[in-house]
């Protein structure tokens, strides 16, 4: 097999992390310093992202935390909110991890309860007919911030920016809305555009309702280091984020390949519905990286099954239940599908077109319901392939499959 591999543009990392982010707070972009946007008597919120996100929010909300009290807002006027969308809620170890013990016992810190009406506020509808609705804590707050991490995100082109809040914070209807077939079959909506992505455009608005001031994002490298931070006008500087990540992790291949090979790495390869990102961002780059009929390997232990939330089980009934992918595609298409659902729709289009074999997973039962194919090792998942396509096929290797954008020459010209 011939082998050719896809990864990141190697930058330097920040040297000092903690001085990054101060430098960063003391010029934020498009804005007054954080210190100065607060005042006494402001209630505070900050929305940080779940454990299913990199993004080192230990590093990141204690400074901020810190420009809240010099602006003279009180501990107990700041609440902070883990962004879970429709995912699980987090534990307190979670938490902890996330944030340090010392700011989980000190600070109000709680999760988004998308289906809980009473803990939402509606915030009417979008010019594209969203409807936005989005925590209590957040709308009732004077100060609204956001932490992120910049990287290509399969909706919104880049994740972060007015993500963490508009969907991370969000109560289901919007995430419904965003998430559904209309969005996800739009051409728009792809890995990496932002121009002219209705997913992001929703996004975008829904974060300016809810009364977003203020974010602080970073861009990492593949072993989750610092490469970037800036904080400041959540359009600003998730725009020097964006441009930033492009010069990173978009990296251009001669052609499309028999079999993409990608690594998903901790957390997303904890469950089924994290780690099949990975075909779905190979596929929906650009052009796809595999040819029609050929195979995506993924290796992912999925420790934790499907995943345990409200969406990774909605994921499984639909992948269970349908009798194949083509049953998943038209439903949707017909009926649309609940936040969560939305999974089993892209991998059925991952899987109209490709196989997607995944490797040394804990349940390969699930793995197989899921119409995927499991296989105990690497040399199994080649041999299927190599079987069904011939061993003289051409394989292309992305590491971190969730990091690095490949771009088909072909496709830039």
């Amino acid at each position: 097999m011939q082998v050719d591999w896809a990864i990141s543009k190697p930058v330097t990392p920040l040297e000092n992390e903690q001085a990054a982010v101060a430098e960063a707070l003391a010029h934020p972009l498009g804005t007054l310093p954080l210190s100065d946007i607060a005042h006494a008597g402001d209630r505070a919120c900050i929305v940080f992202t779940d454990v299913t996100r990199a993004c080192p929010d230990h590093l990141l909300v204690p400074p901020l935390l810190s420009e809240l009290k010099r602006g003279g807002v009180r501990d107990e006027d700041i609440t902070l909110i883990c962004g879970i969308g429709m995912h699980r809620p987090s534990s307190h170890e979670e938490k902890i991890a996330k944030l340090g013990a010392d700011i989980v016992s000190r600070y109000r810190v709680i999760d988004n309860e998308p289906q809980n009406v009473d803990a939402l506020v509606d915030l009417g509808t979008t010019e594209g007919g969203v409807p936005v609705s989005v925590h209590r804590a957040v709308v009732d707050a004077d100060v609204v911030v956001a932490t992120g991490i910049v990287e290509p995100h399969q909706y919104a082109g880049y994740s972060g920016g007015r993500k963490t809040l508009a969907v991370g914070a969000a109560g289901e209807d919007l995430i419904a809305h965003t998430h559904g077939p209309a969005f996800v079959d739009h051409p728009g909506t792809r890995l990496g555009r932002i121009e002219g992505n209705p997913f992001h455009e929703a996004v975008t608005e829904a974060a300016h309702r809810a009364g977003l001031r203020f974010i602080l994002n970073v861009v990492l490298d593949d072993d989750k280091r610092l490469l970037r931070v800036t904080a400041g006008d959540p359009d600003e500087a998730f725009r020097d984020q964006v441009d930033f990540a492009r010069s990173v992790y978009e990296v251009s291949v001669p052609h499309q390949y028999d079999i993409a090979i990608g690594g998903v790495g901790f957390p997303k390869d904890s469950n089924l519905y994290q780690a099949s990102r990975a075909p779905s961002y190979l596929f929906f780059a650009p052009t796809c990286i595999v040819r029609p009929g050929g195979y995506f390997i993924i290796p992912a232990p999925c420790q934790e099954g499907v995943g345990s939330g409200v969406g990774e089980q909605r994921f499984y009934r639909a992948m269970r239940e349908a009798p194949d992918v083509a049953f998943i595609l038209e439903d949707a298409r017909k009926n649309g599908y609940p936040p969560g659902q939305q999974r089993a729709f892209v991998m059925a289009k991952v899987l109209e077109e490709a196989k997607v074999i995944i490797v040394g997973s804990d349940c390969p039962e699930t793995v197989s319901t899921c119409k995927m194919i499991p296989a105990a090792t690497m040399e199994e998942a080649l041999q299927v392939a190599g079987e069904a396509l011939g061993f003289t096929s051409d394989v292309l290797i992305v590491p971190h499959a969730l990091l690095t954008l490949p771009v088909v020459r072909e496709q830039e010209k």
